[in-house]
């Protein structure tokens, strides 16, 4: 399965009136990062940033005068995620942002149902939160602090980071191999743990009392000859 983890940075909060002024994304396959990404400043044209905006990415209307619109940049975004999940935090957002441009260029939107809403999902694995970026770098021991302003490429690098911890981290990987011996091993990603599967050296414990026994005996004698449970013993 490929994913593309990804953040917008943009001139205000309206999408219908502000611009995207960067996009940036990182790849997984089958919940790996594969090791390319894609990073895009974007001139939004007449649309200045707005100070509360610029406040939290720093992106000023000089730094983005050169750069190219979206006009000019969304084959290039379409490209890098044909075939892929979009995946951000408070996607609603971004998404907004996203098919608005795609809509002034006559475009096609992105259906939500090809959309991953991480700060959903962190809602719903920590309902007593915080589940901000920052909130969840804490939480799972991703070192952030690199982070002194809003990136959409460093953000959507450490946005892989936590979503690859919600959903189970390194563990999606495991799977069963044969070491050269035969035995059958786990296996992680490129790495093999040697892990011998045989008989347990002593029999756990039994959890049904003697009365529970002694009913399902009664249980099964009522039965007859013919019940299943008489082909098994004790």
């Amino acid at each position: 399965m490929r994913e593309i983890i990804f953040d917008t940075e943009t001139t205000g909060l309206d999408n219908k009136l502000d611009r995207i002024i960067e996009i940036g994304g990182v790849e997984l396959e089958n919940h790996f990062p594969t090791g390319r990404t894609l990073h895009i400043f974007i001139n939004p044209g007449d649309r200045k940033v707005h100070p509360d905006a610029l406040a939290v990415h720093g992106i000023t209307d000089e730094f983005l005068k050169d750069k190219r619109p979206f006009a000019e940049v969304a084959d290039e975004i379409t490209t890098f995620f044909a075939g892929a999940r979009w995946v951000a935090h408070n996607a609603n957002f971004d998404m907004g942002f996203i098919n608005a441009e795609f809509e002034r260029l006559g475009m096609p939107p992105i259906s939500m149902e090809y959309v991953t809403d991480t700060l959903a999902l962190a809602r719903r694995k920590h309902p007593m939160g915080p589940n901000s970026l920052d909130a969840l770098c804490r939480r799972y021991g991703i070192d952030n602090s690199h982070r002194t302003k809003h990136g959409a490429l460093l953000d959507s690098e450490l946005l892989a980071e936590v979503y690859i911890e919600m959903i189970g981290g390194r563990q999606a990987a495991l799977g069963l191999g044969t070491a050269e011996n035969g035995r059958k091993t786990l296996v992680e990603a490129d790495d093999e743990i040697i892990q011998p599967l045989g008989i347990r050296p002593r029999p756990l414990a039994p959890r049904l009392s003697q009365e529970e026994r002694a009913a399902h005996a009664a249980m099964v004698e009522k039965m007859g000859a013919k019940a299943i449970w008489a082909r098994y013993g004790d």
